[in-house]
Parts: structure tokens; sequence; C-alpha cells
């Protein structure tokens, strides 16, 4: 394996002289005087290694030896993902994979975690770009100086308490290994897919942890409940922004949010939706540079993801006014119907379909009502017709957790799959009519309506998270009210 840290061999021309005087600093840098570099890399007092562990270690510890209980004999293998190029030499803020952090509590990029048949886990990671190295200021994105430090493998073993290894070792161990006994996350570093190639001879499985983690236990209800009731937060904190926003437009709306999810978590869980007028009938509008009209709708869609990465997923409809018009109102009523019964439906043991299922026969009642669909409930909603679906394309659930999508590629979560009790997925039904559409009308048209609120399944029910965030619109109207009443917003609190 290619170490991803190593230097390019330099260039020996006269461009790039080299000599015992002179150190390589890489592509499209100078070289260095290597009396500079003695100067840099020496003096510096050393590193005391911390003697305090993660909290939570015993969890992730615990995970581990779960998942090698379900899968006796394999190895297995997960890594946290690399840095991404953002433009030139410049990354996105990284964030790591949801499996890795689900089984270590690390949120370090370029580590790769081996768990042996014994539950015997190893973290294989570089070391230290400190002044012991002149990578501490030569390097723009693993150098101390530019970027700050990181766990040294030492440092890593007594934090995590897990085994560390040195990352240019990951390689050798790898190709040693029974390739049919070996069970690779893939798709998250594509170093890691490579050294462990898919053919017809290894038949090298897949891994996904989605399965595994489904249920939500009481640690992960409660980082979820807390990442809902700071995204209420933030929508308290949009509604009061709202006067600025017909101003500025959607992107005082993105902000504003954007500003709590930083102050309350780590971050945004996904791309806010922040759609104005009839942006909110493009399902994933996340440009937000649209204008904030007196009159219409917004469509929010946002959540906060928190520090230990559990997001929340909750969406509001609200009148940038104030006020709902009857024909807004009328198009809402019919979502907040869908969104009530697909919620009471909801308990351990039906399938996960129902959520769409309830939603969508309310939804096409209430187009029955408005006059754009005339056939009967049954006609419409039979598979070969669903006329419906020029409304309402997107489905009403899905998982929640660490990813805003969680456990996508469930086996047991999905389609026809039972839900059990201690899931956490997002009930959000709405109707989306175009401006341009003229089988709807006038009066309708560029009206885009979404509720969605995140739910946990229990055996008799389930609980709505997200319930304290008004829904029926006479409690919205009211609640906007009183935001605009009550002053600036708690950020500084």
């Amino acid at each position: 394996m290619t170490d991803a840290f190593s230097l390019p061999e330099p260039d020996v021309s006269a461009e790039h002289p080299v000599s015992e005087h002179w150190v390589w600093a890489g592509a499209h840098r100078p070289a260095i005087p290597r009396s500079f570099t003695d100067r840099m890399t020496q003096g510096w007092a050393s590193h005391e290694i911390p003697s305090h562990q993660h909290p939570a270690v015993a969890r992730f510890a615990a995970r581990r030896a779960a998942l090698c209980a379900a899968l006796p004999g394999k190895t297995i293998v997960v890594p946290s993902g690399n840095y991404k190029v953002r433009s030139n030499d410049t990354d996105y803020s990284f964030r790591t994979a949801n499996d890795f952090y689900y089984l270590t509590g690390c949120q370090d990029a370029d580590v790769v975690l081996v768990i042996t048949p014994d539950a015997d886990a190893t973290l294989y990671m570089a070391p230290r770009r400190d002044q012991r190295t002149h990578e501490f200021f030569t390097n723009s994105r693993y150098g101390e100086l530019w970027v700050g430090p990181r766990r040294d493998l030492d440092e890593a073993a007594l934090f995590f308490q897990i085994g560390t290894a040195p990352l240019d070792r990951l390689e050798k161990d790898l190709i040693e290994l029974d390739p049919i006994n070996v069970l690779v996350d893939r798709g998250i570093d594509l170093g890691v897919d490579a050294l462990l190639p898919v053919n017809d001879d290894d038949r090298l499985v897949p891994l996904t942890l989605s399965d595994f983690r489904l249920v939500k236990d009481e640690y992960e209800i409660a980082q979820l409940q807390a990442a809902v009731d700071y995204s209420i937060l933030g929508f308290e904190d949009v509604v009061r922004a709202l006067p600025a926003a017909r101003q500025r437009g959607e992107r005082v709306i993105e902000g504003v949010f954007h500003l709590r999810a930083r102050v309350e978590g780590n971050d945004v869980g996904y791309n806010t939706i922040a759609a104005s007028g009839s942006n909110a009938t493009i399902l994933h509008w996340m440009t937000n540079n649209g204008d904030v009209r007196d009159g219409d709708l917004l469509l929010l869609d946002a959540g906060v993801e928190v520090n230990e990465l559990y997001t929340a997923d909750v969406t509001r409809t609200m009148p940038i006014n104030g006020t709902f018009s009857p024909a807004q109102r009328r198009v809402y009523d019919i979502v907040l119907r869908a969104a009530d019964a697909s919620i009471a439906a909801l308990k351990a043991g039906v399938p996960f379909s129902l959520s769409h299922e309830t939603a969508t026969r309310v939804l096409v009642e209430g187009l029955i009502e408005l006059g754009i669909l005339t056939d009967d409930v049954e006609t419409i909603m039979r598979r070969d017709v669903q006329s419906y679906r020029r409304y309402t394309l997107h489905g009403t659930s899905h998982m929640l957790g660490l990813d805003v999508h969680d456990c996508t590629v469930s086996r047991d979560a999905h389609g026809s799959g039972e839900l059990r009790a201690g899931y956490v997925m997002t009930v959000e039904p709405g109707l989306y009519f175009q401006p341009n559409d003229l089988t709807v009308p006038a009066e309708y048209r560029g009206i885009g309506v979404r509720i969605e609120d995140d739910v946990l399944i229990t055996t008799d029910g389930c609980v709505n998270m997200s319930a304290r965030l008004p829904r029926d619109p006479d409690e919205i109207e009211a609640w906007m009210a009183g935001l605009w009443a009550g002053g600036p917003s708690d950020l500084a609190r």
C-alpha cells in the first residue's frame, strides 16, 4: 500500500536542486534549506501522552464484540475515510464514516479499523506530524503547524482502548489474510478497497453495519432527541430572522440555522433546504439563493448533527408573513392529516411500508377534495395507475441515526420489513404543485408543503420526538407571532 503521507521522489534537475544542503518539501514547492529545517525541528518540549480515555470505550467495545459474535470467523475491515478535495489544495471539512465511528468513537481521517475473529481490534493510523519532522510545517494537510495536533499511536491506544499499528503496515497485514474470511466496508476508502480486490477466486464479501445499527439504545435515543431539540431552536431562530430574510433571501435562513447547528453541535446533518415560494416544489432545493416574499410559504427541511454525529431531520412549512392564505391552509391541512394518520399507524411489528401507504391514501383523498384528481381512491392508488405521484413523488419515511438517511441498505428495515422497537424514523408526507402545472387550479400552483417529524418506534405505538415544534396551522401562526414579539434569538445564552 502506498503511504498517503510519504514525500514524492525528489527531482534532481537544475530546477529542483537536492543535496545534503536541501530538503524536498513536495511538488510545486521550492526545496528548503536543511539548516532551516534543522532549526525548525529542534528545541521543542516533548509531548506528554494524556492518560484519560474516551468516556464511552465500553460501549464501542461491546459493539465490536457483538459484531464479531454475529460474524464468526471473519476479519472485519472498516476505514474512517479520507479527506476530499474541495478546490486545488483545500479540502472539505472531514466527517468520519458512520460505521467506523459506531465501532470506535474516533473521528479522525485516514484511519483503518481491523477486527480479528476473536474481537481483537487494531487502529491502523499514521504518526503525528509534529516538530520531530519537517512535515509539521511543510505539509498543509497533516502538519500540526497548519491543522493542529492529532493523537499519535500511543495516545490513540490509550484514549480509545484499542490497539494501534502504523498505517504503512496495513497492506502487509491484510495480504496475509485469507480473502474469503475478510469483510470490508467498501466504498469509503478506495485505497483500502484496492488492497483486497473482489474477484471470482476470492469471493470477497462486502460488509454493511446497517442491520446492526437499526435498533437504537438509550444513549443513541438521547443523542437523537438532543439533535431534535437543538433543531427546534434553529427553527425558532429562522422565524425570528424572517424579516431580515425578506431583504437578503433564502441564504439568511440557511445561515441562521447553520449558526445554531455549530453553536449546539457538530454541524448540520445534511444540506439545509430553505425553499421559499415555488422553490418548495423542488424536492431537494439546496441552492438557497431565492427571494423570500411576503405571502409565500417557506419550506424548511433542516437538522442539527450533535457532536456524537447523530442527526435530526425535521421539516416545517410556514407562512412567511405569519398567516396562511386559504389556499395554502387547504393544502397544508391535507398534508397534516396524512402525517397524523401515518404516525398513528406506526408501532413495532407493522410493515415499514405501512407509513407510506397510510399517508398516501390520505393525500389521494385530499387531491380528490381539491378537484385535482377525479377517479376514486382505489383506482388512483392502483399500481398500474398511481396518478397521484405527479404531486407527491417521494417516500414517506426513512430511518434516522448517524446518517440522515440511515441504514439504507438494511435487509430488515425497508420494503416489507417489520418495524422493531428502538427504530427511529421520519414521517414526511408532502404535496407539491409546480408553478406551471396546468392540471392544478391556479390558486394552488407554486405551493409546496411538507411536514416531517422524527419518531421513535415502541412496542405499542411511537413517540413523536419533534412534536414540540408546532404542526397545527393555528399553532404555527401563534408560534410565529410569539417569536416576533419575544425579542432576539437566544444564541448567546
